[in-house]
């Protein structure tokens, strides 16, 4: 996980997602084509929260989220994904 230089504002969060799987349990190579969107990632920034919102995942914290979910983002090389706090469904 690199350092980047970027402070998510109110409730939005900055998660690295991780790479989807590439082979079946079986071994099967799966193309990058076929790949599954990853729903599953690292938060490497959290902003302050709101108001009426405090914020629940913190930096490090292992992430699920939807499918569509957060904004598609490219820093230093590395994608990462911007979301509300809201978007993320659990913590694992």
């Amino acid at each position: 996980m690199a350092k980047v230089n970027i402070q998510p504002l109110a409730d939005r969060v900055l998660i690295e997602p991780v790479e989807a799987e590439t082979t079946t349990a079986s071994g099967i190579i799966i193309p990058d084509t076929a790949k599954e969107k990853p729903q599953k990632g690292k938060v490497v920034a959290v902003g302050p929260g709101t108001k009426d919102e405090a914020m629940t995942v913190k930096v490090g914290d292992t992430v699920l989220y939807g499918k569509y979910a957060g904004t598609e983002l490219k820093l230093g090389g590395a994608d990462y994904l911007m979301m509300r706090e809201s978007d993320i469904l659990a913590i694992v």
